[in-house]
């Protein structure tokens, strides 16, 4: 019971948060960023109480929060530069809901919702400064992220569709909004950072994003300026590092059971990518360099050209397992690979945790992808960069490549991290 509370005051709070961040990116005087998440955990605590004392107490605070607007118009109008700010008025609203459903419920949500209070408050400066530094392209990447997640999602037919019937719209589109999700996250880190992020941060940010757009973006960078070329190659290999890392998170999210059969083989490629990438990094003898501006990953048409891409290697991988068996899917990962490893990923997550593929065959596809997207990189850091960049990105993918081929070749089958 407790648990399901915390979700509908997690969800208050979060829509509150978002329409008081709309709100103060555009100046509103009456309330902000801490008001509009303090007036809706109000109406949440009115909900809640009424489910003991009556619908009144709802009635009861809604006057009480038009009479707020009110006297903070009243305000506005008497003085020509007034003061509106109503978040001290909204907490003892909220403290007076609180107060009181410590008598009718959960002693445990009452304290954190008092926490949660004290800790808005506090953060005054904080919060506005994080907003003063969102620009108009970071409020349209939160703002297109809701519609994709909150607006899109929840409209997706729940049922399986097409050849094989494996195309159901809504897992596909649960899956675009698992792979913007990450992106957006690597994207506002490197918000909070700006592009001055060193060459770790910078790797590691770039891999959170698009391991493929931060080797086309230093690559460039490298053929413009010859002396960059080691700088360069090693951001490029760290991106690819935190891109593994990201393929066992996925992994994790949508089929959490085969985590201990396909755990291990992965995380020997990625220990030896860690160590070439660290022995690269420490030996490097090029001063750090500025990070290439990053662009919104939670544009509508990116969405759907993942989604587009995810159905089509979902109907592709069930096509050649039909036709060709298991081996057809080594093929998929491949071809797949090259373009998106997150897709193949994905999929064969999802067939592994329904059990139509066994997870010893599912790492094994998993990692051809990973390893085919490693060697497109390696040729599109030779084509758009230049010979010395090329010859580095080699050395260091060649590799993972080799380590990752015996992986595939010697890896025991079966092999389990707990028995």
């Amino acid at each position: 019971m407790e648990q399901e509370l915390f979700q509908i005051l997690a969800i208050s709070l979060g829509l509150g948060l978002l329409v008081g961040l709309q709100r103060q990116h555009d100046n509103a005087q009456i309330a902000g960023i801490r008001t509009f998440p303090l007036i809706t955990l109000f109406g949440t605590l009115t909900a809640l109480m009424a489910r003991e004392m009556g619908a009144w107490v709802v009635a009861a605070g809604l006057l009480a929060t038009a009479a707020l607007v009110v006297t903070a118009n009243l305000m506005k109008k008497k003085e020509p530069s007034p003061d509106v700010g109503q978040t001290t008025e909204a907490a003892l609203l909220l403290m007076f809901a609180v107060g009181a459903y410590l008598v009718y419920g959960s002693k445990t949500v009452a304290v954190a919702l008092g926490a949660t209070v004290a800790v808005l408050l506090h953060l005054k400066d904080t919060l506005h400064h994080m907003v003063s530094r969102i620009g108009q392209q970071d409020l349209t990447a939160i703002m297109q992220f809701v519609v994709i997640s909150f607006v899109i999602l929840p409209i997706l037919p729940n049922e399986a569709f097409g050849p094989y019937e494996v195309l159901n719209p809504y897992n596909i589109w649960l899956m675009v909004v698992l792979i913007v999700g990450i992106g957006l996250l690597g994207y506002f880190v490197y918000k909070i950072f700006g592009n001055k992020a060193g060459t770790f941060l910078g790797g590691v940010l770039g891999g959170l994003i698009s391991s493929t757009a931060t080797t086309v973006s230093y690559a460039r960078r490298a053929k413009e300026s010859k002396g960059s070329s080691q700088l360069a190659a090693i951001v490029i290999f760290i991106a690819s590092t935190v891109a593994f890392f990201r393929i066992l998170t996925e992994i994790l999210i949508v089929a959490p059971g085969v985590m201990p059969q396909v755990a291990p083989p992965l995380l020997v490629v990625v220990g030896l990518m860690v160590v070439t990438g660290l022995i690269a990094y420490f030996t490097n003898k090029e001063e750090g360099d500025h990070m290439p501006e990053q662009e919104n990953p939670a544009q509508l048409k990116a969405a759907l050209v993942f989604g587009a891409i995810y159905g089509i290697v979902i109907l592709a991988t069930a096509a050649a397992n039909d036709y060709l068996g298991d081996s057809g899917l080594y093929i998929v990962a491949i071809i797949s690979g090259l373009t998106d490893v997150d897709a193949i990923t994905l999929s064969t997550s999802r067939l592994m945790n329904i059990g139509n593929l066994s997870p010893d065959n599912g790492w094994r596809i998993i990692l051809v992808a990973a390893l085919s997207n490693v060697a497109f990189k390696g040729a599109l850091a030779g084509f758009l960069g230049n010979s010395k960049l090329f010859a580095k990105v080699s050395l260091l993918f060649g590799i993972v490549l080799l380590g990752g081929l015996l992986v595939l070749w010697w890896w025991p089958e079966d092999f389990k991290l707990f028995s």
